[in-house]
């Protein structure tokens, strides 16, 4: 299936969590904030969230600095 991911097309194989996705694209253990389809997304859901062609998601990476 194919999402958008960040503005670019991405091609996920299904079924997929967004859990998935995040491990796929190196993200799995990093602190991120994810939304699919403009609702943000808490970290619990990540791994019962499915993905669906078509679907928007955009990932942040959360980073602290100073």
């Amino acid at each position: 299936m194919t999402i958008t991911l960040n503005g670019q097309p991405h091609t996920v194989p299904a079924p997929a969590t967004v859990l998935d996705l995040l491990a796929g694209i190196g993200f799995k253990d990093r602190p991120v904030v994810v939304e699919k389809n403009r609702q943000a997304l808490l970290p619990r859901e990540h791994a019962s969230v499915t993905l669906s062609d078509g679907d928007v998601i955009e990932v942040v990476q959360i980073t602290a600095g100073g």
